[in-house]
């Protein structure tokens, strides 16, 4: 059944997934670039502000009043630290009560708008960008400006960093998303497929009891019968009643096996030999009425954390099938013992056994490996429900007697 699963189910939602988020991160990865731009931004230009206000206060130091000027040049300042000395320089302009304007630097011009200018903000003298700030030192008003090349240049580097790992950080979320995704969307692909196989295959199971009760329906009503006709018609509505009520009983067990979580009730041990015995006991007037054999052998006590209801129906499973596939005249064995340090039991039988090419497929619904009648295909697909929902280990093999040997292993409780 598994085998008809088709992967690119799996991979179309597994792309889904990835690309949804890809999609996030991305986004994400905007705003935490667009903060950290920011961030960067007034950092630095807060930089810039500090180093105005700083050359700002040292002018007022070195202000001569006697002459009214403003001491340009480095002679002017102290000798600054070799960071300060790295950074650009800071242009200065002084704006006299007269409207005249020195400047520190030839071919710079300060515009009027901004010979009046207080707090620092950013200007565009010819193709360059600068951060200037002023303030009145004596009769004077003093503006201080320097480039925002280093801030634009950072800026560009922060921008070009970002852009090239978007890239491949995006592909790698891709990349493991769509990992993580096939492996999230595989169970549930198959569960999606097994309800959709389920379904198919009840309808086709339950499509013949259904018709045989139909005919039987619509012939009674065409005439008057005699009182044996209707009792055979009856018989044959009873048994086909029978087997669509056994099919859904089963179909709800299976379902009630596969959702239910067995670990609570685990935590009671249960005796394997006495339920292998319990089993035993109620087949055993099947097999008298097929004229076989019948046995159990417990060598020593061996418990299992199991829910008791579940392995009795999967012991179940097994001694019915036995005996239903079991010739005339045949035997049927029951052990209970160890292996490896683990709790075995094992039902072997003399009949037909299973071939090879029929065991990788004998636990799926409605599958028969035999043509044998009587059945619904859904017997071992609820015992490997079982094993698995218990933490048992199935072992499949041909038997001392011949036919199928059917064991299964779990840890000692």
């Amino acid at each position: 059944m598994l085998a008809r699963l088709r992967l690119g189910d799996v991979a179309r939602s597994a792309v889904r997934t990835a690309l949804l988020a890809t999609a996030v991160v991305a986004v994400l990865y905007t705003l935490v670039a667009a903060v950290t731009y920011s961030i960067l931004s007034a950092r630095l230009t807060s930089s810039v502000d500090s180093r105005l206000a700083n050359t700002l206060r040292l002018i007022a130091r070195r202000y001569d009043y006697d002459h009214v000027v403003v001491l340009f040049g480095p002679a002017s300042f102290p000798q600054a630290p070799r960071a300060e000395r790295l950074a650009p320089p800071v242009l200065v302009w002084a704006v006299e009560p007269g409207g005249t304007v020195n400047a520190s630097a030839t071919g710079l011009d300060l515009p009027a708008p901004d010979r009046a200018v207080g707090a620092p903000t950013t200007v565009t003298l010819g193709s360059e960008q600068l951060r200037i700030a002023g303030q009145p030192v004596g009769p004077v008003h003093v503006v201080v400006g320097s480039t925002l090349t280093p801030v634009t240049q950072a800026q560009t580097t922060l921008l070009v960093t970002e852009a090239l790992i978007a890239p491949v950080l995006l592909l790698g979320i891709f990349a493991g998303a769509y990992a993580v995704g096939r492996r999230a969307a595989a169970p549930i692909e198959i569960a999606r497929r097994r309800q959709q196989e389920l379904t198919a295959d009840a309808s086709h199971e339950l499509r013949t009891p259904l018709a045989v009760i139909e005919a039987e329906a619509s012939l009674a009503l065409t005439g008057r019968r005699n009182a044996q006709w209707y009792r055979d018609a009856f018989g044959r509505v009873e048994v086909e009643a029978q087997r669509m009520r056994t099919l859904v009983e089963d179909m709800l067990w299976l379902a009630r096996v596969e959702v239910d979580d067995p670990s609570r009730a685990a935590r009671e041990p249960v005796d394997l030999g006495v339920l292998a015995q319990q089993a035993a006991d109620r087949f055993q007037t099947v097999a008298e009425v097929k004229q076989q054999s019948l046995s159990v052998s417990a060598e020593i006590p061996v418990a299992v954390g199991a829910p008791a209801e579940w392995i009795d129906r999967l012991l179940g499973v097994l001694v019915d099938n036995a005996c239903r596939y079991t010739p005339a005249g045949g035997h049927i064995a029951v052990r209970v013992d160890e292996a490896g340090g683990r709790a075995r039991v094992a039902v072997d039988d003399s009949g037909p056994g299973i071939a090879e090419a029929e065991r990788q497929r004998v636990f799926d619904r409605f599958h028969r490996a035999t043509d044998a009648a009587g059945g619904a295909g859904l017997g071992l697909a609820i015992a490997d429900a079982v094993v698995r929902a218990t933490g048992g280990r199935w072992e499949l093999s041909t038997s001392a007697l011949g036919g199928a040997g059917m064991a299964v292993t779990w840890p000692k409780a």
